[in-house]
Parts: C-alpha cells; sequence; structure tokens
C-alpha cells in the first residue's frame, strides 16, 4: 500500500473511531495509519505519523479540533484535514473552515461518500456546502483584498479561477500545460499578494470578486 492515502483518525469517541477504521480499512487505497481522542493528541500523532488526511472531529477534551488546526497550521503541517462532526450549526463549522480545514463531512455521511471525500482533499480539493460558503464569504470584511486583484499578474489569475472552481495544482497544472512546482509557486504568489492564508480563503476571494466563471 505504498501509494495509498495515509489517514489519521481524531475523535474522542472510540466507537466513531473503530467505525471509520473497519470500514476505511477495506478501501484498497486507504490505510488508516492511527487514531487519537483529542486534538492534542491528534496534533502529536499528525506531526509523529505524517498522514495525508486527518478525520477531525470539531468538538473535543483538552483541545477542540478548531485549536488542534490552529495548532497544526502553525507547525506548518502539510496534512489535508477534514472536519468530520455531528454539528450542524453553522457557527461550528465555520471555524474550522476559517482555521485552514479542507472541508467537512457529518458523521452520518454515506461510506462512500466519506471515502470519497478523503480522495477529494487529498487531491487538493476544496469541500464547501453552498451554504457554509455564503456564511464565510458574509464574515469578510467588505473590503478585504479590495484593488489587491491589480497586483496579480495575468497567469495568476487564471490559477485564482482555478482554485475557485476546486482545481487541485495537479489539475490547474494540466489545465494550464505548467508543471506541478510551477503552480506551487503561483498559489504562494497570490496568497503572498492577497495576504490571504489559505486556499479555502482564495476560492472565497475569487468567489466574491467575480473571479470565476
Amino acid at each position: 500500500m505504498a501509494d495509498a492515502i495515509k489517514v489519521l483518525v481524531v475523535d474522542d469517541h472510540q466507537v466513531v473511531r473503530r467505525g471509520l477504521r473497519t470500514f476505511l480499512e477495506v478501501q484498497d487505497d486507504i490505510e488508516v495509519v492511527g487514531e487519537a481522542a483529542d486534538g492534542a493528541e491528534g496534533v502529536a500523532r499528525t506531526e509523529e505519523l505524517r498522514p495525508d488526511v486527518v478525520l477531525m472531529d470539531v468538538k473535543m477534551p483538552v483541545m477542540d479540533g478548531v485549536e488542534a488546526l490552529r495548532r497544526l497550521r502553525e507547525l506548518g503541517n502539510p496534512a489535508r484535514v477534514l472536519i468530520v462532526t455531528s454539528f450542524t450549526e453553522q457557527r461550528t463549522v465555520v471555524p474550522a473552515l476559517r482555521a485552514g480545514a479542507a472541508g467537512y463531512v457529518y458523521k452520518d455521511v454515506d461510506p462512500d461518500a466519506l471515502a470519497g471525500a478523503i480522495r477529494s482533499v487529498h487531491a487538493g480539493h476544496i469541500l464547501l456546502q453552498p451554504e457554509v460558503a455564503g456564511a464565510l464569504l458574509s464574515q469578510e470584511e467588505t473590503g478585504s483584498g479590495q484593488g489587491r486583484s491589480t497586483s496579480l499578474t495575468e497567469r495568476e489569475r487564471e490559477v485564482l479561477g482555478l482554485i475557485a472552481d476546486g482545481r487541485s495544482n495537479r489539475e490547474i497544472a494540466r489545465a494550464l500545460v505548467l508543471s506541478e512546482k510551477t503552480v506551487k509557486t503561483h498559489v504562494s504568489n497570490i496568497l503572498m499578494k492577497l495576504d490571504l492564508a489559505d486556499r479555502t480563503q482564495a476560492a472565497l476571494w475569487a468567489v466574491r470578486h467575480g473571479m470565476t466563471d
């Protein structure tokens, strides 16, 4: 399973962890490399095991999922974090996305849909449901980034538009006939010029400023 997607499961309920592990272990392209029972342990295990994707609960003891996300960002850990939650309120999900989550699913998600979500975030996609994307946009300051689009090169604007379409770096590279390394450089430049923290914020910025088809 050298090419399998390595997954860490972080949830304070053992039954949930066991259920997720049981299902995911039958997937040919997914390998569960470990578990954690709270956010602090999740951060430590993510640093130790270097998974590709972390399935993260929000409400946990010791350290919740949002704080764990912030900590992973501070550490520069590259793992993609997919929130798995039983809470449907925007006030629960939105902070997690703003802290750097690549998306979220509910705990009653169809097993096949969960596997698909893991593959999607691993490929670089962002999973946002329309109502949550709207909530994130409404929370952005009206003046945030105004006028900064003029500092972007034409190529960077093309890359940003594709990020907003949910394309991964690999897909952007294919669409624009570039190397993935070049795309990563463009993404970094976009985030720096627009003073944004991650791809999620970049996608929302592009939507707000009419840079999508």
